[in-house]
């Protein structure tokens, strides 16, 4: 009799690429919004409108604050408690 083994391999590898996929398009948008910021910080001519808009850009999406329970509740923390 052959003893049921659930493989995952497939689901894992996919998951896998799924968040390496989201990572690499976080970095680019967070790359992109650093460069922009740059961009108005370095030269005088643009605006102090965009400049400010650049560094409110910056400020809300890279420099937010994020509690520790939500960092947990996304890992899984508070659904696995035992595998923690």
């Amino acid at each position: 009799m052959t003893p049921y083994i659930q493989n995952e391999t497939d689901y894992l590898a996919e998951k896998f690429m799924i968040m390496e996929y989201h990572i690499a398009h976080a970095s680019k948008i967070a790359l992109l919004k650093i460069q922009s910021w740059k961009f108005a910080i370095k030269n005088p001519e643009v605006g102090t409108r965009y400049q400010m808009a650049a560094e409110d850009m910056v400020r809300q999406s890279l420099m937010s604050f994020v509690p520790n329970s939500h960092i947990l509740s996304e890992e899984g923390f508070y659904f696995r408690p035992i595998a923690n």
